[in-house]
């Protein structure tokens, strides 16, 4: 299968704990391609802008931050690294506060240019699967498979819960689906490229299926493509 796929750009929208990174990695593994996670992007921008106490609505200022930061990515097909002017971050990202932060700084037309420019570099020689929010609509709108991965805020906040509890952190149920239900609404009323699905993805809706179920529904519309 991996042999006649290879140049494909696999794309996989969806709002907040859906479990597209989880899926998305999986997905690349099976398939022999880079898994590319463009929300850890934002991320990364919103960890810089945090550290410099920018204000995310200072638009001026996150431009000026865009302008003299430097976000790269060591690929690997399944655990890529995310750097900031040449510091690892992977780990500091991934808590509910830079999840917020993210959504914040991608209302930033200097931030999304700047990062979908990096995107589109990474994606180009296909062979990819890119999680995001704005994939397969905005990044690659050409993508010759996509997906719209999603699932109740009540099941995507249970499930964060027990992510970020396996890692140690003290969280609560209620408030995690709280800052859920309030990131879908930022990002789905933002200016710029809006959270939705692309007319021609595939919608999978994950409340009451297992990792598993979703992978094999994926790697069967994948493996219809020609």
């Amino acid at each position: 299968m991996t042999e006649s796929k290879k140049g494909l750009v696999v794309a996989i929208d969806g709002p907040s704990g859906a479990g597209k990174s989880t899926i998305a990695r999986m997905l690349a593994q099976r398939l022999g391609y880079i898994y590319i996670d463009t929300g850890a992007m934002y991320r990364a921008i919103g960890w810089k802008a945090k550290r410099e106490r920018i204000d995310p609505a200072d638009e001026a200022a996150l431009a000026g931050l865009c302008s003299r930061t430097e976000v790269s990515i060591k690929k690997d097909n399944s655990d890529p690294r995310f750097y900031v002017d040449g510091l690892d971050v992977s780990g500091e990202i991934r808590t509910p506060e830079m999840g917020m932060m993210a959504s914040a700084v991608s209302r930033s037309p200097a931030v999304r240019s700047r990062l979908l420019e990096l995107q589109r570099e990474l994606g180009r020689q296909g062979g990819v699967v890119m999680d995001g929010r704005d994939i397969g609509t905005v990044v690659f709108p050409d993508a010759q498979v996509k997906f719209y991965l999603d699932a109740s805020p009540e099941e995507r906040g249970k499930r964060r819960y027990l992510e970020l509890k396996e890692k140690g952190m003290a969280v609560d149920l209620a408030r995690i689906t709280s800052e859920i239900r309030e990131r879908d609404h930022q990002d789905s009323m933002r200016a710029i490229a809006p959270l939705k699905k692309a007319d021609d993805a595939v919608l999978i809706d994950a409340t009451s299926l297992s990792i598993q179920q979703v992978l094999d529904r994926m790697l069967a519309d994948i493996g219809k493509v020609k």
